[in-house]
């Protein structure tokens, strides 16, 4: 399956900074729908970061993960 998902990503051009640009959008949505619960738990897994909710959902995060600092 790997093997297959690289070959397509090779015919595809995706520019870094979209990428970053799109994942962060997609994480702030994530984290937008966490406002207001309590976590139970969070790790990191071989891919991503898995954080579980008190009521048992779990969220996961992939890719370009950060944080912006004022100057």
């Amino acid at each position: 399956m790997k093997d297959r998902i690289d070959e397509l990503l090779d015919l595809i051009e995706v520019e870094p900074e979209q990428l970053r640009a799109a994942e962060m959008l997609n994480a702030q949505a994530v984290l937008g729908t966490l406002v207001g619960k309590t976590i139970a738990a969070a790790g990191v897994e071989e891919t991503r970061v898995a954080v579980t909710a008190s009521d048992g959902c779990r969220y996961f995060f992939y890719g370009f993960l950060g944080i912006e600092r004022p100057n």
